[in-house]
C-alpha cells in the first residue's frame, strides 16, 4: 500500500494513496460563513465547487501555514450509500509518500470520541505515522452537509 505523509504541526500523518485523485498546490478559497474552523473554503476544481477541509486545523486547531510544501489533496471521500465526493483536504508539508504493508501498520489502543478519523500507528526508522482513516473523516452526523450536492463528475 502507497501512503501520503504530510504534517499537522510537528506530527507526521499519512492517507492511503488509493483515495488520491491529486494533489496541488494551495489555491485561493471562498470563506464560507456559520461553519467550523477547519472547513477553510470553497475552492473551484476543474469547474466543479469543492468544500476544502484543514486538517491541521481539524487535527490539532491552527491553521495550515501557508508553506510553500502546503498542498490541497484531492480524495474520493467514501460515502455510506457507496458513492464518492470529491472533497479538498488542505495539509502542511505533502512531500513524502512511503510504502508499506498493513503488517507495518499497528493498533495505537487509544480511541479519541472526537478524532474518529485517527487510527492505526507505522513505525518508521526515527518516525511514528498516525493513519487518518477518510472513510472515518465526516462519519458523525454534524458533519454530512459539507459532503452534500453532486460533485462525482470531475474530469481527470
Amino acid at each position: 500500500m502507497l501512503i501520503l505523509l504530510f504534517y499537522a504541526g510537528k506530527d507526521l500523518y499519512a492517507i492511503d494513496s488509493s483515495y488520491i485523485v491529486e494533489v496541488i498546490p494551495r489555491v485561493s478559497f471562498r470563506k464560507v460563513h456559520h461553519v467550523p474552523d477547519y472547513v477553510a473554503g470553497l475552492f473551484n476544481y476543474r469547474g466543479v465547487i469543492l468544500p476544502v477541509i484543514d486538517l491541521c486545523h481539524l487535527i490539532q486547531g491552527s491553521p495550515s501555514r501557508p508553506h510553500l510544501s502546503t498542498r490541497i489533496i484531492i480524495v474520493k471521500y467514501p460515502q455510506q450509500n457507496q458513492s464518492l465526493q470529491y472533497l479538498g483536504l488542505m495539509a502542511e508539508r505533502v512531500t513524502e509518500t512511503l510504502s508499506i504493508s498493513n503488517a507495518d501498520i499497528h493498533d495505537s489502543n487509544i480511541r479519541v470520541e472526537e478524532a474518529p478519523y485517527l487510527s492505526g500507528t507505522i513505525v518508521d526508522e526515527k518516525r511514528i505515522i498516525q493513519c487518518v482513516q477518510l472513510e472515518k473523516l465526516f462519519s458523525d452526523e454534524r458533519h454530512n452537509y459539507l459532503l452534500m450536492g453532486d460533485r462525482d463528475s470531475i474530469t481527470t
